[in-house]
This record gives structure tokens, sequence and C-alpha cells, in this order.
């Protein structure tokens, strides 16, 4: 008799609440697994969900690359769509090889580009897409703030936690730090750029820079002769200093301008990889960018 008794105990305990298994994804021990696209969106959400109980963020793409236009996803990307509650991503086009993974994902998806007014896109040479808007929107520190506030608010409404007081503090903190690159940049007479990633719109709007020009070259390889020659003419012709390469591209072209016309080559960065997490990589990445077009015309 006391084995049909154990048995029956065994099947009670397993219907009492706490006894069964969770379904996968969906218990609250196991948490909230949100994926951030990209480097500048990884580290928009480390920052605002810095304190939130059971929010586990991670970054799908964090490599030494200046441009995804050509990105391919990886079978580890794969599963990392695949196990995500949540997916953050910059929105505007940037994450275009996602599509067909996002298609089939039941993840939760952010748009951190809602609310922003987007640039259209300008030219891509050497690259055989044709995208509508400017998909760079990190680059101006108002923009970034729209993205705090987009993030906060709808991990918010998702996990159930007030995420609006930290949202305004790294608002705050990137305000005040807008306001002092401004500043900055305001000491300058009129200056001019030359840019070697399509990259620096939205950069350039917020800070008064004016956009003569921006290449974009694959890797590998250089700009044409005739190229080169258009380039070398705008330096001379507005005697610029300085022009403008990105930490991860491409520098061939631009030495050979500078040998040409004499001008300094220097590096702004993109943002796009990293170590760090919450809102001061960011700053740090910005405030060298502002401290390098200070030295390039100053």
């Amino acid at each position: 008799m006391k084995r049909p008794i154990l048995s029956m105990l065994l099947s009670v305990l397993l219907l009492l609440p706490g006894c069964t298994q969770a379904p996968s994804g969906s218990s609250q021990e196991e948490g909230l697994t949100v994926l951030a696209t990209t480097y500048p969106v990884y580290l928009f959400t480390t920052a605002v969900t810095e304190g939130a109980e059971g929010v586990e963020v991670s970054l799908l793409v964090n490599q030494q690359t200046s441009c995804l236009h050509d990105y391919t996803l990886t079978v580890s990307d794969m599963k990392a769509i695949e196990g995500a509650d949540v997916i953050v991503m910059n929105g505007a086009g940037l994450e275009e090889f996602m599509d067909d993974a996002l298609s089939a994902s039941d993840a939760q998806v952010i748009d951190c580009s809602e609310g922003i007014d987007l640039l259209p896109a300008q030219g891509h040479e050497g690259h055989d897409h044709d995208a509508e808007y400017d998909p760079h929107i990190w680059m101006d520190p108002a923009n970034a703030q729209v993205m705090l506030g987009t993030i906060a608010d709808q991990l918010g409404q998702i996990t159930g936690q007030d995420l609006q007081a930290r949202c305004t503090e790294v608002q705050q903190q990137v305000e005040q730090a807008n306001q002092q690159w401004k500043e900055q940049v305001s000491t300058l007479s009129a200056p001019k750029l030359i840019t070697f990633h399509d990259g620096f719109q939205y950069f350039s709007r917020t800070f008064g820079l004016e956009l003569l020009k921006a290449i974009e070259e694959e890797e590998g390889s250089e700009a044409s002769a005739q190229e080169i020659k258009e380039i070398v003419s705008l330096v001379e012709q507005y005697q610029l200093p300085a022009i403008f390469t990105e930490v991860n591209g491409s520098e061939s072209t631009a030495q050979a301008i500078s040998r040409e016309s004499g001008c300094g080559v220097y590096q702004l960065n993109m943002i796009m990889s990293g170590d760090g997490t919450g809102i001061q990589p960011y700053l740090d990445a910005m405030q060298n960018n502002i401290d390098t077009i200070v030295e390039a015309f100053g």
C-alpha cells in the first residue's frame, strides 16, 4: 500500500504552485533578456536599466567596423535573436541585415528612431544600396536623449518597472555635456568638414559644422583619381587645415589627399564598438570627437 500512496503524493506535489517547470523564456527567475543591436543602443539601454530587477542586456554587433550596410548575421547572432524577449534596435534602416530574422522572432521590438527628425541619406559611394534616411541618429546628443526616453518608456511598460527617474538623470548628463561641447565648438570660425564616412551628418548639423563632402569607401579600396582631385580642390579652395576619417574606416585616400594638399588627417569616432556599459563611454567618445575638431581647426 505504501508505493501507491507515495505515487499519489508525488502527483499532488507536482500540481502545487512553484513545483512545476516554468515555460521557457517567461519565468521571473530567468528575468527579461534584452538584446541591443548596436553599441550605442546597448550603452543607452544599460544606462536606463541600471538598478532594474531581472533585466539582462546583451549586445548583438560589437565589431570594429564603421559600416553595417553589408553586415551578415552569424549563427551566434541568430541564436541571440531567437533567445531574446526584447530587441532594442537603432532603426531608420540601420539594421536591414536583420529583416528576415526579425520576421521570424517573437521578441518585442523597441525602435529607437521613433520621434526623431530623420535626415535624408547621403550617397554611398562604393555601395550598391539605396537608403532613404541617414540612420546615424545617435551622433546628435539631442537625438540620444530621445532614444534614452524611448527605451526607458517602452521597457518600463514591458517590465512594469519605473525607469523614468534613472532615464532623466542620464538625459541630464547628456544635455550638460552637449552644452559644453557646443561652447567648445563655438570658439571656432565656421569650420567646414570633409569626412571619409557618411555618418557625420547629424553630428555636423547639431554643432554648426558645414559638411562639404562625405565619402564612404569600401574596405581595401581607394577613391578614383577624379575624386581625389575634387577633394584636393575643396581643401585648397576653403584652405582646410584637416580632413577626417572614421576610427574603423579606411585612410588610404585621406592620406593621398594629405600628401597632395598638405592638410592634416584626423580621426572621428562613430562609437560602433567598445567594452564599456552605461552612458559614460558615449560621453567620452563624443568628447574626444569635439576635442579632435577643436584641435584640427584651432
